[in-house]
């Protein structure tokens, strides 16, 4: 078992070893034509700010995208997975992210293979070490799959807490006299949220041929946030049958604050009911046996 060990952890650096000559090769290495010219005609490709594709370190060629294809249409289509990442902020492409959690998979497979090899070294192996590596890829795939809910949750959360603000800042546009479409642009110049950037990006929809009314509603899909759809929902109603807009802003504006009031007295009702598990068992525990201790110790010593 030692001697086979060994031989692991040996084969183990000689594969890192080849990997990352093969990483550092000019072929591999060498960065896409995109990112080559990306910074040259940025005032074309990205005049509002819209940040551009980062490429990856290592360059993926034209037989690792046919698998990674061939990957994904095994898989068939997830619009769940889609949906997830849109409200990330990631590029909605399902086959990249199932590229990614495999990735993380092989990582926790690694850990404990490397992990089994060093207790068999110690000499604390045992026949139940062997599941290490299954539970470590297992683990990298639950890990992956919680970041991006996680990185979900938390930016549709700034979206929602922005959503306000911007609205009642383009009502107060409109008010001024400007037209929807420099509203839009003033707020997204001036705002820095995660609400200005995907602004800026239908707005970038617009400026290559879209029309106003599609972008927003491409912006209420890629968000995928009850109350911004609502709002958008409006907007485009509004802006189609010539409502005055700044009122039907006013009033989006309102309800999104009492969304939010009424999200937070719900997140305070489930911190209320997460607050009694220290109090009882912890703290009524600790209570209890500081006031019946002494007279258990007191009749013990036969005192009084």
């Amino acid at each position: 078992m030692t001697a086979a060990a060994l031989a692991i952890l040996l084969g183990a650096a000689l594969g890192a070893g080849v990997l990352l000559a093969l990483s550092a090769a000019p072929r591999w290495g060498a960065p896409s034509l995109a990112r080559r010219i990306g910074p040259y005609i940025r005032d074309v490709t990205d005049p509002r700010g819209v940040s551009l594709p980062q490429a990856a370190a290592v360059d993926v060629r034209s037989l690792a995208r046919r698998w990674r294809a061939r990957g994904s249409r095994a898989a068939g289509a997830s619009p769940a997975l889609e949906r997830r990442l849109r409200q990330a902020g990631l590029p909605a492409d399902a086959a990249a992210f199932r590229a990614r959690r495999l990735a993380w998979a092989l990582a926790g497979l690694a850990v404990g293979g490397v992990t089994v090899v060093v207790l068999v070294l110690a000499g604390a192996g045992s026949p139940a070490s062997a599941l290490l590596p299954l539970l470590g890829a297992v683990a990298g795939l639950v890990a992956c799959d919680l970041q991006l809910t996680r990185a979900a949750r938390a930016r549709t959360a700034r979206i929602a807490d922005e959503l306000p603000t911007v609205l009642e800042f383009l009502s107060l546009c409109l008010s001024a006299g400007e037209g929807i479409l420099d509203s839009l642009r003033r707020v997204s110049e001036v705002g820095a949220g995660q609400l200005a950037a995907e602004m800026r990006v239908a707005l970038l929809s617009v400026g290559t041929g879209s029309t106003l009314t599609d972008a927003l509603e491409e912006l209420a899909q890629r968000v995928d946030l009850p109350a911004l759809r609502r709002s958008v929902d409006q907007l485009v109603a509004a802006i189609d049958r010539g409502a005055p807009l700044a009122q039907v802003l006013q009033s989006q504006a309102g309800d999104a604050r009492e969304d939010a009031k009424r999200s937070l007295i719900e997140q305070a009702g489930r911190r209320e009911i997460l607050m009694l598990f220290p109090l009882v068992f912890l703290i009524l525990p600790l209570s209890i046996l500081i006031a019946v201790f002494p007279g258990v110790f007191m009749l013990r010593l036969g005192i009084g």
